[in-house]
């Protein structure tokens, strides 16, 4: 009989006000169900009814923590302290999320599992020197708690033990606020606190000048509606923004704000981390969810904070690079209400 956190299988956080599925592979987000102004309970995350699909990679990554590295590196390629390292190339010509097996697509172990007054899951991975061509052997936790009837929190943290290793992790949550399975969600609007983003080449890679977002289609400063402008930018978004507006609380400084019309939801996001992929779930077709929801282009809205894209690459983004023995931290809040 295997002990529990052996195999792949889906736990229960829940408040009564919110409740949390979330996996130990991948330490994915499988479901997570909010109230509206009336107090009915609604999935606001794309994702499947069982643990299979996701094993299986019908999941494009669905919930899950992506790493060791977010987001793409140019040709998959970086040199560090003198040595160049290739990744795989799992979205031509880059690498993308950690590469071909990620974390997303790795069995954590469960460290610890409660479900007191403050329910949390604490998930461990241990990523080998040369896993997926990253450099050293490195600890990663993730814990996933519900500190209050209407947040949900992440702490992430990884210790590189013997090479200093590029790492940044991200939450790759598709949020449909209406619900799973209630189309797309171009009728949402969204604040993001960022001035400026980092325009891409043609591959989706940042080519390392910040552009400030007035009086672009980029610019939401000022709440607005996704599918505002979504027409001016070909194929969508999917762009990293720099969050440099808000007043820092806790430590944490917001984000963005979703909010879905229909429901009334509210989602608010904080974070520790310089910047915020904002896609619009662009690749997602035909991709059939829970209860046999067929999800596709726009049906959810990912909003990943994280390190700057290709930073490994980039002087002059935010480093990525962690010595041996430092800590990485990333944390995350997302917390929901109704307005």
């Amino acid at each position: 009989m295997a002990k529990q956190g052996e195999k792949a299988e889906i736990f229960n956080l829940s408040n009564g006000k919110i409740t949390a599925k979330i996996s130990n592979w991948g330490a994915t987000i499988t479901s997570l169900l909010v109230p509206d102004a009336h107090g009915s309970f609604t999935d606001v995350v794309l994702g499947f009814d069982s643990i299979e699909p996701y094993i299986n990679g019908a999941a494009p990554y669905f919930g899950c923590i992506v790493g060791r590295v977010a987001n793409r590196i140019k040709d998959g390629k970086f040199t560090l302290n003198g040595v160049e390292y290739s990744l795989p190339i799992n979205k031509p010509p880059n690498s993308l999320h950690g590469g071909t097996k990620g974390f997303d697509k790795v069995l954590w172990d469960v460290a610890e599992y409660k479900n007191g007054e403050i329910p949390s899951i604490t998930f461990k991975y241990h990523s080998k020197d040369g896993e997926e061509g990253y450099p050293g052997d490195v600890s990663v936790i993730a814990t996933y708690s519900i500190p209050s009837s209407t947040t949900l929190k992440l702490e992430m943290e990884a210790v590189p033990e013997n090479k200093p290793t590029p790492i940044s992790l991200a939450q790759h949550t598709y949020w449909n606020l209406a619900g799973h399975n209630s189309g797309n969600i171009l009728e949402h609007s969204i604040q993001i606190w960022g001035s400026q983003f980092t325009p891409v080449d043609q591959y989706t890679v940042p080519t390392g000048e910040f552009q400030p977002v007035k009086g672009t289609p980029f610019d939401f400063t000022i709440e607005n509606k996704i599918g505002s402008r979504i027409d001016q930018v070909p194929g969508g978004y999917d762009h990293n923004y720099v969050l440099d507006l808000g007043e820092e609380v806790s430590g944490l400084k917001p984000a963005a704000s979703l909010r879905d019309p229909l429901s009334s939801r509210v989602l608010k996001i904080w974070t520790d981390a310089p910047g915020m992929q904002f896609y619009t779930g662009n690749y997602v077709n035909g991709v059939v969810g829970k209860g046999g929801a067929v999800y596709n282009k726009h049906a959810g809205v990912c909003l990943e904070t994280q390190g700057f894209p290709n930073a490994i690459n980039q002087p002059t983004f935010p480093s990525v690079v962690v010595q041996p023995g430092e800590k990485y931290r990333h944390t995350m809040v997302f917390e929901f209400s109704v307005e």
